[in-house]
């Protein structure tokens, strides 16, 4: 029997540490202090409540729901599985996922014998749903960062009614959305089960919690909350999703998405510069791009140098992507960092027979240290971001790209650039 291979991640590998990582899409300020206090703080000494009363009616609170809805989850992957077994355990045989997608939507599908069907868009899943089926909408969607529309909604909403499926709404990215706001239907958010999955938006990934919503009709919560292992949720994790709610933390979060919009577009422009061909019409803190043209065909040479230089790049061959990569946005340290080792390997590549003066690449410094560092207080993903410093206010001249956008919401502008490109991806 052939193996299903396991779903690639970006972050955390098995080499040397990540100086630089824009392979992960976790905020690139770190946790707000009030939720890394909290987590701090949380008693490991004892079991947490194995009905996670207080956890529950706090998110129940939160979002307008009965406790009984909130089903915590040890994070989005544990979701996932539980979520499709349920769905085999209740007669299903087909999991519709995104492609490109998350892997572990299809992985958990393939663990237990069920079709998987892929779809591009969500006009193309409204056609394919003829029978029952698990549906997986990521909105917005991980690698692509793309939302759907109401005209979109709308058809998958008449599909499911049609072929009687379930949709699972992966809500994962939504708090760290630049651009609009959801346009999920309460009526379809009411028929759905969500996944929220907070430790992305609060910078603090290695804890893994999160929690699913329940469709309003009760379908499948005993038997969702009878297949979830006791204490699923670690004593760490339950401080994090009760931080979630805070008032405080979410609005220091709020308050931080005016950052990371001046980063991303501030980012974009350099990517561009550097030649990256970076795909528009996202709305979350990542998006796609194509590798400069001398690495599209072979790419490997670059992303493993560039890995070996501390800088990670989110291959998206595992996407079925080949010679793309997933950014996110980081601070400009960072690409700082990254724009000197582009230099390096356009430099050692640009002049090919002639020996460079210095062959082998000077090392990059860590985000925050040395003459490149922007922002005195930000953004190494090992040391909290001080949320209410007037520094990220501030811009250094000497790195715009020309005046920045008008329209701030979209990185796809014209003043931008890939908007307006001819012969680049779609």
């Amino acid at each position: 029997m052939s193996r299903f291979p396991g779903p690639t991640h970006g972050g955390t590998d098995a080499g040397p540490p990540v100086l630089h990582d824009f392979s992960t899409n976790a905020h690139p300020l770190g946790p707000p202090p009030a939720a890394l206090d909290a987590v701090l703080r949380a008693d490991r000494l004892r079991y947490p409540d194995p009905s996670y009363a207080a956890l529950r009616t706090r998110a129940a609170d939160w979002h307008g729901v009965s406790p009984e809805r909130v089903l915590p989850a040890g994070g989005g992957s544990e979701a996932i599985r539980r979520l499709t077994l349920t769905a085999l355990l209740s007669g299903m045989t087909r999991v519709c996922v995104p492609q490109p997608g998350f892997g572990d939507y299809a992985a958990a599908a393939h663990a237990l014998g069920l079709q998987v069907i892929g779809y591009g868009d969500a006009f193309e899943l409204a056609r394919s749903l003829t029978l029952p089926s698990l549906v997986w909408v990521c909105d917005p969607c991980n690698p692509t960062g793309a939302t759907l529309d109401a005209s979109e909604w709308a058809a998958v909403a008449v599909a499911l009614g049609q072929s009687g499926s379930q949709l699972v709404v992966d809500q994962a990215y939504e708090p760290l959305r630049l651009s609009g706001a959801s346009a999920l239907p309460i009526a379809i958010a009411d028929g759905a089960w969500r996944l929220v999955c907070p430790n992305k938006s609060m910078g603090l990934t290695g804890v893994r919690a999160g929690y699913l919503i329940a469709p309003f009709d009760g379908l499948w919560i005993e038997r969702v909350d009878e297949l979830a292992p006791s204490w699923v949720v670690s004593s760490e994790g339950q401080a994090l999703l009760e931080a979630w709610t805070d008032p405080v933390v979410r609005a220091e979060l709020e308050s931080s998405l005016p950052v990371l919009r001046e980063w991303r577009d501030q980012q974009w422009a350099r990517m561009a510069a550097m030649g990256f061909d970076q795909i528009s019409g996202g709305v979350a803190n990542f998006w796609l791009a194509a590798l400069p043209a001398p690495w599209r065909e072979t790419p490997e040479p670059l992303l493993e140098g560039l890995r070996a230089m501390g800088i990670k790049l989110r291959d998206a061959s595992s996407f079925g992507l080949p010679g793309l990569v997933r950014v996110s946005v980081q601070a400009p340290d960072t690409v700082d960092a990254l724009e000197a080792a582009m230099r390096t390997f356009a430099w050692r590549r640009a002049m090919p027979g002639e020996e460079p003066e210095d062959p082998l690449p000077r090392p990059l410094p860590l985000a925050g240290e040395g003459e490149a560092t922007r922002w005195s207080s930000t953004t190494s993903m090992h040391t909290p971001f001080d949320w209410g410093d007037p520094a990220c206010d501030q811009r250094d001249p000497a790195f715009d790209q020309g005046d920045p956008p008008s329209d701030r919401e979209d990185p796809s502008s014209e003043r931008v650039g890939p908007a307006s490109r001819s012969g680049g991806l779609s």
